[in-house]
């Protein structure tokens, strides 16, 4: 199993529906919005990297009012 964090900036005032919107997602344990630099921060989980790829590509970054994404993928050192 892959987890992540996605970092995600919204459009002004649209953080609450992109963190609703995504935490509907297969794939997606949580969906917040916050404050600081990013708007919501997400914890997604994928069997692979490829299906995170395709996760984050593909579903999340498809959800209108997102202006930018930055994934941090989880490392167990």
């Amino acid at each position: 199993m892959v987890q992540a964090y996605i970092l995600i900036q919204t459009e002004v005032g649209k953080a609450a529906a992109v963190a609703e919107a995504i935490a509907k997602l297969d794939g997606v344990a949580t969906a917040e919005d916050v404050t600081g630099p990013y708007d919501v921060i997400v914890r997604a989980e994928a069997h692979s990297v490829d299906e995170l790829g395709k996760l984050v590509v593909a579903r999340i970054q498809g959800v209108d009012g997102i202006t930018r994404t930055l994934t941090c993928p989880v490392v167990h050192l």
